[in-house]
Formats: structure tokens, C-alpha cells, sequence
């Protein structure tokens, strides 16, 4: 374990630990496998779990690797290439190139990884070598790699990804699809298997597609293909060499122990997974984060109770504390039913059931999620949540849809909502009238950029600060045109949530 790991619940709950300086060490985490004996390393959800020199170097320790080959997963990891690939296989894919070839908007994405790091939507010219450095800088503190690339941005896509499991005499599976279009900061909230917006045609195609894929790059072991779906179009994203942190949803509805595949396959033995998918799952994620702007929170868990009757996967216990070093999720809780809305039911009262104290949490915004008219009624979109802003008041009834469905109007689609003004939140400002306005830190981080000094002039929304947060980066920005009259941070330096960071007057 690493040495702000001490203490956490993982590993308290293990047999054995061995101390780390980084789970970025690919040398240090083969030590520890040797030191104690262990014949396998898997390498989990995040960090090296899709590194290919990892993979490399843990089959030359002559340790098994729980996961795709090196080749493999620099083919398929690598989002360009794997796109080439794709498109070599006749899986469709969105076009990526240069920006001027693209035009606006467009999505810069980190090379390598995934979870939303080093991710950037760019909607002007202007913003786009900002967006370019941020992704970078982001792609290079969460994976190592600080190569990025521009895609054609897609606004009201759903998020559909194919569960793979795939064995070393070429045999494919496809275990049906998750729905994951309900997202924050590009990264999941919710998800639900099956999508209630696949109907047989589209699912057969999406699967096949995915087994196309994974074929054609010789895929070994669990694995996603992420798709975005508009109407019964669908485009290949991105391939996740790992197991991810929503496959309890696959797991409830099909029955098979996707981690136990993973074992059984990375020990040599022939895919025997038999599916016998039945009813309906969905998962939320409990976070230590602000309800309404999505900024990750750190404190002691005072109190904390989970529900019964459901699958929860939780990371922390009461008494533990939350930092800003790794993801704060608390908990995944997942409901199953034989129907969509039993499901829901099921995780709804699960919900009620659930209170965490000491720490501020997302547990509000969950219970409001999973009771919204349009998530309930399944047609959400990845702008869900700019649409309809955190905790706001639920429309009386789901819009209709009379064309939902294979018939479509082409027409063009409406301009996207403003997402909510997170800058606002930062500042205890008073309007532009001569007041002082301190800009304060939404959250825990570290200041990784400083952008002014005390005596520059800014313009409204002009970023004046840069914090990292779980290698995730939320520029600051101005109010309001005005002077700055004190800066209190240096870059590097750490804050708690609520610190000053920059003093301003007009």
C-alpha cells in the first residue's frame, strides 16, 4: 500500500500489506507481489490497471497478469489506434483529427486512461490551447502519458458500453450492455443494464460490433467497449482493457462473477461463462462530493449507514477519513428487480435507508436522481445533467416522445443548456461596485497553476487559479472585470476548502 493508504479499509481487510512508494511503480508493486509469495498481480480498476509496460513487466517477473497482453492493450488502450482498428474491423467510429479539420465544438481526450481525466470539451478557437494544456497536464498527473488527442464532439449522445469476456483460444462473449449516460465531469453517476434504449436489432449489432473489436486487436480477459448512441446510430469510443468499477450491474442481471472469469481465464482455462440474463440492475455511486457542483470533499465519516437488502461494495467504514489523494467514492449500492421499475423501487428505498455524517456527500442528489421523471421514464442523454441542474425542481411529468423509437425527424437538435455557473460558487463576491471579492477554494487540492498577480487587471471569468483535486483540475475563475489586491497561494501549495486563494477589487 502506498503511504496515504495506511489505515484505509482495504487494508485493514487484507491478510497481508506490503509498503509502496506510488501504485504508479510498476517495479514497486511487482516487489511486493514477490516479497509475499503471490503468483499473480491484478491490477484492479485505476493507476497501471491498463499500462502495458505493467503488463510486461509482470509477465517477465514471470508473475500471471489478471488482464489482456501488453501488445493488446497498447493496440486498444491507445485510443487512436485503437480507433484505426476499429474502423478496420467495420465498427463505426467518430471522427478524430485536427481541429481545423473538426471545427467546433470538439473533445480533447487523453491518448491513454479514461474516467474523465484528461478530457476537454472545446466549443472556440480560443479555448482550445488552454484545453489542450489542462488535458495534458491531467493526463500526464493520472496515467503517466500526456498525450492527447481532438475528436468530433457528439451533444446529446447516450453512453452505451458491451461487457467482453474473452479467452486465450480467440472465443468472444458478449454479455449484454450497460447504459451510462447519466454523467458528471464526463464521469458516470449512474448505470443500468439493460439500456432501455436498445431494443434486439440495435443490441445485436452494438454486441457484434464489440466481438468485432475485440477480435481484431486479439483480446484476452474482461474488457468494455464503450459506445455513444444517437437514435439506432452508434459509434465506437473507447476500449477499456479492465474490469470497471460498474460491473456488479452485469453481474446482478447475468449471473456470471465477472471477477472470477477474469481469474479462471488469466490461469489458462476456456471461457465457460454461460449468461442467463433475467430482469433489470442499476448502480449508483455514493460520493464524498458536493451535491450540486460535483466538487470532491474530504472529512471523517462520523456516521455511516449502509443499506440492506441490496449489493453495496463500499471502500471506507465509519470512523474512516476521506482525502483528496484518490476518488472519493464511499460506496456503490446496486438493486436488482425482475422489472426496470422494481429495480428502481428497490434502490430508491435503498437510498432513504442510507446516512453518512462528518462528510459532505452526494446522497441528496442521489435520491433526487433516481426519482427524476426522465431517468425514470429511461430517456436520458449525457446532457442530462446540464438540462436539468443537480437538485432542481422535477418537471411534473418525463417529456414525450412520440417519435422515440426507430422513426426519427431530422431536425436539428436545440442549443445545450449553460451548466450551472460553478465559478459563482468559488467567490463571496457582492457585485462589481468597488467591493473586495475573495476567491476561495470549492474543495481541497492542491494549486497547481497561478495565473495572476496582485496588481494585474482581469476581465469576467478570466481563470485566475488552477486546483487539482483526485487528478482531476477546476480552473477559478473571476466574477467580474477587476484589479487583483492580494494573491495568498503559491503553486504547489495545499489548501483546505474554503481557503482565500485571490483577493480582488474594481
Amino acid at each position: 500500500m502506498a503511504p496515504d493508504d495506511k489505515g484505509s479499509l482495504h487494508a485493514r481487510s487484507a491478510d497481508e500489506t506490503v509498503e509502496i512508494a506510488s501504485y504508479l511503480f510498476s517495479e514497486e508493486q511487482i516487489r511486493a507481489a514477490k516479497r509475499t509469495g503471490a503468483d499473480a498481480i491484478h491490477p484492479g480498476y485505476g493507476f497501471l490497471a491498463e499500462n502495458p509496460d505493467f503488463a510486461e513487466a509482470v509477465r517477465a517477473a514471470e508473475l500471471i497478469w489478471v488482464g489482456p497482453p501488453a501488445e493488446t492493450l497498447r493496440a486498444g488502450g491507445d485510443k487512436l489506434e485503437a480507433k484505426r482498428i476499429a474502423g478496420g474491423a467495420g465498427v463505426p467510429v467518430v471522427p478524430a483529427g485536427e481541429p481545423e479539420e473538426l471545427g467546433f465544438p470538439l473533445v480533447v481526450k487523453a491518448t491513454a486512461g479514461g474516467g474523465g481525466r484528461g478530457m476537454r470539451v472545446v466549443r472556440a478557437e480560443e479555448e482550445l490551447d488552454e484545453a489542450l494544456a489542462a488535458a495534458r497536464r491531467e493526463a500526464k498527473a493520472a496515467f503517466g502519458d500526456e498525450r492527447v488527442f481532438c475528436e468530433r464532439y457528439v451533444e446529446r449522445p447516450r453512453h452505451v458500453e458491451i461487457q467482453l469476456l474473452a479467452d486465450e483460444a480467440g472465443n468472444v462473449l458478449a454479455l449484454g450492455e450497460r447504459e451510462c449516460s447519466v454523467q458528471r465531469r464526463h464521469q458516470k453517476v449512474l448505470e443500468e443494464s439493460p439500456s432501455p434504449a436498445l431494443d434486439a436489432a440495435v443490441r445485436a449489432a452494438m454486441s457484434a460490433a464489440a466481438v468485432a473489436f475485440a477480435q481484431a486487436i486479439g483480446y484476452v480477459n474482461a474488457g468494455t467497449a464503450e459506445f455513444m448512441l444517437d437514435g439506432r446510430e452508434f459509434w465506437f469510443l473507447e476500449l477499456n482493457g479492465r474490469i470497471q468499477v460498474e460491473h456488479p450491474v452485469t453481474e446482478l442481471v447475468t449471473g456470471v462473477d465477472l471477477v472470477q472469469a477474469q481469474l479462471r481465464i488469466a490461469g489458462g482455462d476456456a471461457l465457460d461463462a454461460r449468461p442467463d440474463p433475467r430482469g433489470h440492475a442499476v448502480e449508483v455511486r455514493l460520493y464524498a462530493e458536493d451535491p450540486q457542483t460535483f466538487f470532491p470533499q474530504t472529512g471523517r465519516i462520523e456516521r455511516l449507514q449502509l443499506p440492506e437488502g441490496i449489493r453495496v461494495d463500499a471502500g471506507v467504514a465509519e470512523g474512516d477519513d476521506v482525502g483528496f489523494a484518490y476518488d472519493p467514492m464511499i460506496a456503490k449500492l446496486i438493486a436488482h428487480g425482475t422489472r426496470r421499475d422494481e429495480a428502481f423501487a428497490r434502490l430508491r428505498g435503498a437510498l432513504r435507508e442510507t446516512e453518512v455524517e462528518g462528510v459532505t456527500t452526494n446522497l441528496r442528489f442521489l435520491r433526487w436522481l433516481v426519482s427524476h421523471p426522465v431517468v425514470l421514464a429511461g430517456d436520458t442523454t449525457t446532457a442530462f445533467l446540464v438540462e436539468h441542474p443537480p437538485l432542481s425542481p422535477h418537471p411534473a411529468k418525463a417529456a414525450t416522445a412520440p417519435w422515440r423509437g426507430p422513426f426519427r425527424l431530422n431536425l436539428p437538435s436545440p442549443a445545450a443548456a449553460a451548466p450551472p455557473d460553478l465559478d459563482a460558487l468559488a467567490s463571496d463576491h457582492r457585485g462589481p461596485a468597488g467591493e473586495q471579492s475573495a476567491v476561495t477554494a470549492p474543495m481541497p487540492g492542491t494549486v497547481i497553476r497561478l495565473l495572476v498577480a496582485a496588481g494585474d487587471s482581469v476581465r469576467a471569468r478570466q481563470p485566475l487559479v488552477v486546483l487539482e483535486a483526485m487528478k482531476m483540475e477546476t480552473p477559478l475563475t473571476s466574477p467580474y472585470d477587476a484589479v487583483v489586491r492580494a494573491v495568498h497561494v503559491a503553486e504547489g501549495d495545499r489548501v483546505t476548502g474554503g481557503a482565500i486563494l485571490v483577493e480582488l477589487e474594481e
